[in-house]
């Protein structure tokens, strides 16, 4: 950016200089910051003696330099400058810059904002000095040696680790890792084989088979590899609190803004909702931190209504929650818990506070069941408000933006007369014409709101059916988040997804134990885990597009590959531009610093950047997403914050800016800011977009599930969800964000990264081969023909060595990640059940809705089902996506029929090749039994119809194959119908 030989101060922009012996100035030993003497003393003056970006205390440097000691050479200490010459702590690197220079400079050529930071400091410091003069006269001196201990023991506290990085022990890595190796190389010896012996007498089912193995492998590749170096995570939540929350001073942990988002309140029932915003409202953490906003992209009444309820039933259950420390939070899944709930509990009031709050979560729950019914059918005029006014929502397609605040500072407070967390509900503008971007865009949308009204620098987003199951979790996070070392480049922290109301046998894999607790840890010890939309503390600068604090500034078009640039060099004037916009982006987030300037200053500074062509035309917005540290600037008009959180929920503020998407300025792309849009899997894609920018996420796994959420159990709902998982996944594919060719400029997405990103977006392809894999037992039992040839002690070998080798690395697997036998069997079964239905009804889709526009939509019919502990999960809805795996079952079974008829047929030289395909054969069958058993119904019972029509057609078949034997010439045919005649019975 800048030229090889000077180095500028990131502070004031000026070069950094020389020390008395001519050696280049160093302020941090540690990190070689770039800071200027001037900078480094004006530090220090004002009290801040500890590096800008790696926290290290100057207290020594400082006298370091003044005795001119070097640290290494002065080539090493030019070379680290170099490499974090572009990296400050205020350093935001925002890429839709367009200052011209001659804005910059004022008549006499200085800089403009160099000037007025100038004024800005100096009356800053007396400001402070006004503001410490009377505090010096009241208190008394503290000894030095006092103060020295002080210092010593706050160091040590700030020293010690919030969190630790617990590695897989050897002895089960390392033989991990050696069977993968071996596996691999027998993969190849394998393949070796196969396409070095072909099967002349089916040289078709042969090709087929070896082009759908050769695939598998790839895939067993892409998910495999990301799993070479899993870690588990432990956390100290103890530390935290002696480190932020010390005894007679106010809390100092991170405000954390909720998100919860909801549509359609018939679907997503209202009490649910309920549930999870109560939990949220009562976790163990500090409620002036916590905002909770209720995204309703419906404008439904209903929603509204039953928020109120809430809030009213909040004041006695939060004071309730916090003085029994119950869990969880959330009064449907506390009051249902089959548990002892007397245990650990000493305080006698207990069992009768309790059974009152029983009583009155009952009640509420009355209420909402009546708002509930009252909300079935709809009046002709629309919903009315109480106070006579239509409701502005009654239009969910054309209405305005709704915003009411509930309880928080201004709010009601608790039974007890505490305050209570802030709860928002939140409705943005929808018009015609408009494109909303579904969930995606509610989130965007709620991402402006809580910047303009709370502005907390952490976000935690859930889903409206995941309620917190341990009220601890966002401390949790905050061992991470807010950690000097871990915490600096972290984009977010992810959370596992664990579920309530699933059956003991879990018989559709609905947990993702595999995923969760195998795949997850794996990218954890690489960049960090995927963001799986729900369960995540994301940190709000990463959410704008920003590039890490200790990584230089990406070019505009470096992850871009549509983009090329048309000049791979600048020129002199180019540099001198850049550096430049350089020194003006670090005199913005100066200001955060400097409380005396007016509105104009701050408005022309905000207007040079052109920030409106990223983040919208509101200066309120703007100026928040300049505070890296949160909370509402001093200039901010509370009077007019609900207006302006009103305009930047509007349906036309998201026009021509990076919101979402990757805006084109001037032939370069701008990083897009917020969820991603173009995919229904925008959880996918937000992710991968901040680890492109060189973000790192962290894997957080408390011992207690922090969130748990609900899992459609009954075959056809759990179909339709891994349905639109992998057509978001196909849509990602035929997009520009593909992994396969986006974000390889920078150099900042670790390869097993991408390798675990290319996997999440291929995947959904890997169902036309096992399609065509899972056809081919049935082909060769009614034709009789085999896919492989006669084995030889080579071959049988090297089959026994893959067969080992994938057994072996399973149970490996099983040993250091703690996943049961079992879950890793369901997870295998619904591999095939997903890829033979969803997964390949996606790709059809996608193809058709990427090439020819066309969308298809699958109607689900619904049969009742019994009221029963898992009744839901023996519903019967018939779909399209059924057919395939049923019409897989049915010709595999009478495969295996005719292929027994016909061994007894053919005597004894028949029943060694019939091994190998039925083998073949059964192996589809029980990776679809689970299927076939949702077909069936109750759990226990097999309709009697099914099992008359079913043997009725495998004897009718039986009967017509051996009668005629449709794959035998005729000449052998007459043969041996001579012979059996001769033969006398």
């Amino acid at each position: 950016m800048m030229e090889s030989g000077a180095h500028f101060c990131n502070s004031c922009g000026e070069q950094v200089g020389h020390d008395a012996n001519g050696e280049l100035f160093v302020a941090c030993h540690e990190c070689y910051f770039p800071i200027c003497k001037a900078c480094f003393e004006y530090e220090v003056n004002e009290g801040r003696k500890v590096c800008l970006r790696c926290a290290t205390p100057y207290a020594d440097r400082a006298k370091d330099n003044d005795d001119t000691k070097g640290y290494g050479n002065q080539s090493t200490m030019a070379a680290q400058i170099d490499v974090s010459q572009d990296v400050g702590l205020h350093a935001r690197h925002v890429s839709t810059v367009s200052t011209v220079d001659s804005e910059l400079n004022d008549e006499s050529g200085n800089p403009i904002w160099k000037n007025r930071v100038e004024s800005w400091k100096e009356k800053d410091k007396k400001n402070k000095k006004k503001k410490s003069a009377p505090k010096a006269q009241n208190e008394a001196p503290i000894p030095q040696e006092q103060q020295m201990e002080e210092i010593q023991s706050s160091e040590a506290a700030a020293a010690e680790p919030l969190s630790a990085i617990i590695p897989i022990p050897k002895t089960r890595i390392t033989p991990y890792r050696i069977v993968i190796v071996v596996r691999l190389i027998i993969l190849g010896l394998f393949f070796h084989y196969r396409v070095t012996n072909p099967v002349d007498s089916a040289f078709g089912l042969w090709l087929t088979s070896i082009i759908c193995e050769i695939w598998f492998a790839f895939s067993w590749v892409l998910d495999q590899f990301p799993k070479w170096c899993p870690i588990n995570r432990d956390t100290f939540i103890d530390r935290l609190s002696a480190r932020y929350e010390r005894p007679g001073e106010p809390s100092q942990l991170a405000a954390v803004d909720f998100f919860v988002s909801t549509v359609d309140p018939l679907k997503e029932p209202p009490l649910i909702t309920a549930n999870t915003v109560l939990s949220i409202l009562a976790v163990d953490y500090p409620v002036d931190k916590v905002s909770c906003y209720v995204s309703d992209d419906g404008a439904a009444m209903l929603t509204f209504e039953s928020l109120v309820e809430t809030a009213d039933f909040a004041r006695k259950w939060i004071p309730f929650c916090k003085k029994f420390s119950i869990e969880p939070r959330a009064p449907e899944f506390y009051f249902s818990q089959k548990i002892d709930y007397l245990k650990d509990k000493v305080q006698p009031s207990f069992v009768k506070e309790r059974r009152a709050m029983k009583r009155d979560y009952e009640e509420f729950k009355v209420r909402i069941n009546a708002l509930v019914a009252k909300a079935q059918k709809t009046p002709d005029e629309g919903w009315t408000m109480q106070d006579g006014t239509s409701w502005p929502g009654n239009n969910s397609r054309d209405h305005p933006g709704m915003i009411q605040v509930f309880l928080g500072h201004s709010g009601a407070h608790d039974i007890e007369g505490n305050e209570l967390p802030r709860l928002v509900y939140v409705s943005r503008e929808k018009r015609p014409g408009y494109q909303h971007h579904k969930k995606a865009g509610a989130e965007n949308a709620l991402v402006r709101v809580s910047a303009v009204l709370t502005n907390a620098p952490f976000i935690l987003n859930l889903d409206c059916d995941h309620y917190v199951n341990n009220s601890q979790a966002v401390r949790e996070a905050m061992c991470f988040l807010m950690d000097p070392v871990v915490g600096r480049d972290l984009c977010y922290v992810q959370f596992p997804q664990r579920f309530d109301g699933i059956d003991r046998s879990d018989r559709y894999a609905n947990r993702n134990t595999v995923f969760f607790d195998v795949n997850m840890k794996g990218l954890d010890g690489i960049q960090g885990p995927m963001y799986v939309g729900t369960g995540c503390v994301f940190n709000r600068q990463a959410l704008y597009g920003y590039s890490p604090p200790s990584m230089p500034k990406l070019s505009k078009s470096s992850s871009c590959c549509c983009c090329p640039s048309k000049k791979q060099t600048k020129d002199v004037s180019e540099l001198y531009r850049d550096a430049k916009r350089e020194e003006l982006d670090a005199a913005i987030f100066n200001l955060r610093e400097i409380d005396n300037y007016d509105e104009y200053e701050r408005s022309m500074l905000i207007s040079q950047m052109s920030f409106e062509k990223t983040f919208g035309l509101s200066t309120v917005f703007i100026e928040s997403t300049l505070m890296e540290s949160g909370g509402l600037p001093e200039s901010a008009d509370p009077s007019m914050l609900i207006k302006e959180a009103i305009h930047v929920i509007s349906c036309g503020y998201e026009e021509k800016t990076a919101w979402g998407k990757e805006v084109t300025l001037k032939c370069q792309c701008s990083s897009p800011i917020g969820w991603i849009y173009g995919s229904v899997t925008e959880d996918i894609l937000t992710g991968f977009k901040m680890q492109c920018r060189g973000w790192r996420s962290v894997y957080c796994m408390p011992l207690r599930p922090a969130f748990k959420g609900s899992a459609p159990i009954n075959l056809s709902d759990r179909l339709h969800q891994v349905l639109r998982w992998a057509l978001g996944s196909v849509e990602i594919f035929f997009s520009r964000h593909c992994p396969l060719w986006y974000g390889f400029a920078g150099g900042r997405l670790k390869w097993l990264q991408r390798l675990a990103y290319i996997n999440t977006i291929v995947y959904p392809f890997t169902s036309l081969p096992l399609v065509a894999y899972c056809t081919l037992p049935a082909i060769c039992l009614l034709t009789g023909k085999f896919i492989i040839p006669t084995l030889s002690n080579l071959a049988s070998a090297l089959f026994l060595g893959l067969f080992l080798s994938i057994i072996i690395t399973s149970v490996l697997e099983l040993r250091w990640s703690g996943v049961t036998i079992e879950a890793l069997w369901r997870n295998e079964q619904f591999w095939v059940i997903g890829g033979v239905s969803a997964h390949l009804f996606a790709v059809f889709q996608g193809f058709l809705k990427m090439l020819a526009g066309v969308d298809t939509n699958f109607t689900v019919t619904a049969k009742a089902a019994e009221d029963t502990e898992f009744g839901e999960l023996y519903i019967i809805k018939w779909t399209t996506l059924l057919i395939p795996p049923t019409t897989l079952i049915v010709i595999n079974i009478v495969g295996v029929v005719a292929g027994f008829s016909d061994a007894l047929n053919g005597g004894y030289e028949s029943w060694g090749p019939l091994f190998g395909k039925v083998f073949f054969a059964f192996w589809v069958i029980f990776h679809l039994y689970p299927f076939l058993k949702g077909l069936m119904g109750r759990q226990n019972r097999t309709p009697t119809v099914v099992i008359l029509w079913s043997v009725l057609l495998a004897s009718v078949f039986s009967l017509v194959w051996v009668k005629i034997n449709p794959f035998i010439s005729r000449a052998d045919s007459s043969s041996i119908s001579q012979t059996c005649i001769s033969i006398d019975c």
